[in-house]
């Protein structure tokens, strides 16, 4: 009888998407316990041996998340203090799901067990929980240190690593089966028990603190996050910025001349000094010049310029390109670029690379772009200048992913709806960016000087020799500037002298894209999470999103997330900066290295943020200064609702979340 292999995925649709591949199109499908979980038969060789039955299905994500013991769930019955050495566990993400019992019993009778999941650390954390639910099925008894299981890989236990599900790409990974990795799995549980542990803990103690004392929070949880909390703080310092900002007035000197080799068209000349924050003297050098209105030309100038095609897409920029460019936010654009990869038309869109590995067909992938009808042209043409694209040498390749691409050619409508054809064209067209040439041109650059006062004034335009990759991405590419016929030496007349009048203006509310930059830049949050973090103080109304200039999102902080900000920062500001938690990753990189032991990692934090607790605890009453210039107390809160049939008191009903009752006599609140 033929042995059979079962081939676990992350999703039902990349599932899908291995049996197509693996079974070269011709797989049976069945219902599996989980109704969401289909499992595909087929039969196939496997590992060079023919007559493997194939089974291959999905879990859901995690089949496991983490959390307290039961013990510690109840509020009202644990410190928020005693979180920090509280014991934890892995409970069932979704028991409803049935994940579990459907991975048992698909297990049942197999005799390899190949763990497709996704080629990330997340993904090599779910293939421990798959060998913890699978591992009685194989004769092997549950390991309670999951690094038990190194013992058998390469014997039953294999792991599959793709970054795109086109059959290429699967059937390569399956011809090189590697083993699950035990370090990056680890860091995934360091960051989930830290996160689960200071999270909770700071989050219990201040909502609590909170809405016993005032009434119109509009939040029913006020929550803290390690890296939640540091990335709200960027939005607050930039709203700070604003705040404090004082206007300056300023002017500046504009000219408008004519010369005769231009028969006598105007030329609009800017001031070499551009603003200067002395009105008398501004008006001063006006009126010098206005007594000789004549200049001379005194330098003309021309420089080639060069702008570089951009780097491979990575996550992060592609975040940011989607908010900018097409008002997406970066919560959004993952779920859309994760649905765009399980339809095999894009590589996997989580990667911090932006270098592409010197193994990648670019002239291939080119060329699969040749037919399009909106960007075939494109492709044709670099095609017929290029017949083997060059690697682009510029880059990092950081060795988890390939930078983001497309996998396949498609249209409209098989990509589906709108959104997800939009991101799908805008990561076709940087992939085009990259593997143009650069866009070169010439600058020119001429400078006139007054008769009168020696005042230096430009004129500056611009030739495009090669609008290069400018023309390819879909954006206003690069133009040709006018620029006047001059040489050195001409005489210019001075027809008007202006005096304009500004102020200088405070920044902006930073943009979705300037704020993924800074988390970025901190490390704060990971490629994978950072859209997470963002949503999360949208969530919590820590901040709204306003759609500015130009359609940039911008994220504007709230009364509750500002008052929150400068309330940390006045106890303990590394409870917002990014310091902390920029150290944190970085030690649990070392883990996902096996450079450092996560015992030791998970210890060395909580310590130093319960320290940070118990004083931010005995310390809480320096927030509600800021607290109450802000927000009602609860006795000023809410409208009389009814009398209590016990006390014969009124009690007050406050209609903001959370929803409660509040007796003034005793403070009580329900």
């Amino acid at each position: 009888m033929g042995k059979t292999v079962l081939v676990v995925a992350e999703k039902p649709s990349i599932a899908g998407a291995l049996a197509s591949a693996l079974g070269h199109g011709r797989h049976m499908t069945r219902p599996g316990a989980a109704r969401a979980c289909v499992v595909h038969e087929f039969s196939g060789t496997f590992r060079g041996e023919h007559g493997w039955k194939f089974r291959v299905t999905s879990v859901l994500g995690h089949v496991f998340s983490t959390d307290f013991t039961q013990q510690y769930n109840n509020w009202n019955a644990v410190k928020p203090v005693e979180l920090f050495d509280a014991e934890i566990r892995k409970v069932e993400a979704d028991g409803k799901s049935r994940v579990v019992e459907h991975l048992r019993k698909e297990a049942t009778g197999a005799d390899a067990l190949v763990l497709a999941l996704d080629c990330d650390a997340e993904g090599e954390n779910i293939c421990f929980e798959v060998l913890q639910v699978v591992a009685q099925t194989f004769s092997v008894k549950p390991a309670v240190d999951p690094r038990e299981y190194q013992k058998y890989f390469g014997r039953w236990i294999f792991r599959a690593r793709f970054s795109a599900v086109a059959q290429k790409d699967v059937l390569a990974a399956m011809s090189k089966l590697t083993e699950p990795d035990w370090n990056e799995s680890s860091s995934v549980d360091a960051r989930a028990e830290l996160d689960l542990k200071v999270g909770v803990a700071f989050t219990r103690f201040q909502t609590r603190y909170f809405q016993d004392r005032f009434g119109n929070l509009d939040s029913a949880l006020l929550s803290y996050g390690p890296c939640q909390t540091p990335t709200l703080g960027f939005c607050v310092a930039r709203h700070d910025r604003i705040q404090a900002f004082q206007p300056q007035t300023f002017w500046r000197l504009a000219l408008i001349a004519r010369s005769s080799r231009n028969q006598g068209h105007s030329i609009s000349l800017s001031w070499e000094r551009d603003r200067i924050f002395n009105k008398d003297l501004c008006r001063a050098i006006a009126a010098e010049i206005s007594s000789s209105p004549s200049a001379t030309v005194t330098s003309v100038t021309e420089k080639k310029g060069r702008l570089s095609r951009p780097k491979a897409l990575n996550t992060v920029e592609m975040l940011k390109m989607a908010s900018s460019r097409l008002g997406m936010s970066p919560h959004r654009a993952s779920h859309v670029a994760e649905s765009l990869y399980t339809q095999g038309l894009i590589s996997y869109p989580r990667t911090e690379s932006t270098r592409y590995p010197t193994t990648m067909d670019l002239t291939g992938m080119v060329r699969d772009h040749s037919r399009h009808p909106y960007w075939g042209s494109v492709a044709v043409s670099l095609l017929q200048d290029h017949p083997n694209i060059a690697m682009p040498k510029s880059g990092v390749d950081v060795g988890d992913h390939p930078p983001i691409t497309p996998v396949r050619c498609s249209d409209e409508r098989e990509v589906g709806s709108s959104e997800h054809w939009r991101l799908y064209e805008l990561i076709v067209r940087h992939f085009l960016a990259t593997v143009s040439p650069d866009a070169t041109y010439i600058q020119k650059r001429a400078t006139v000087t007054t008769r009168a006062g020696d005042e230096r004034f430009l004129v500056s335009g611009r030739v495009v020799v090669n609008p290069g990759w400018t023309s390819v991405t879909g954006t206003a590419g690069l133009s040709d500037e006018p620029f006047p016929d001059l040489q050195k030496g001409d005489e210019l007349d001075i027809a008007k002298v202006d005096i304009d009048e500004s102020e200088t203006s405070p920044p902006g509310y930073l943009t979705e894209s300037e704020l993924i930059g800074l988390m970025e830049k901190h490390g704060i949050g990971t490629d994978a999470s950072i859209p997470t973090h963002i949503n999360n103080i949208e969530a919590r109304n820590y901040v709204k999103i306003s759609s500015g200039s130009g359609g940039a999102r911008r994220v504007v902080p709230t009364p509750l997330g500002i008052v929150l900000c400068h309330g940390y920062h006045r106890i303990d500001p590394d409870l917002v900066l990014p310091k902390i938690r920029a150290h944190i990753e970085k030690e649990i990189k070392r883990v996902a290295k096996g450079e450092a032991a996560c015992a030791d990692v998970i210890f060395n934090a909580l310590s130093n943020f319960k320290a940070k607790f118990q004083y931010f605890e005995r310390k809480m009453g320096m927030m509600d200064e800021l607290f109450e210039a802000t927000f009602s107390s609860l006795a000023d809160s809410g409208k009389i609702l009814s009398r209590c049939g016990r006390c014969r008191r009124y009690a007050k009903f406050l209609p903001l979340k959370p929803t409660r009752l509040h007796w003034w006599f005793n403070q009580a609140v329900l």
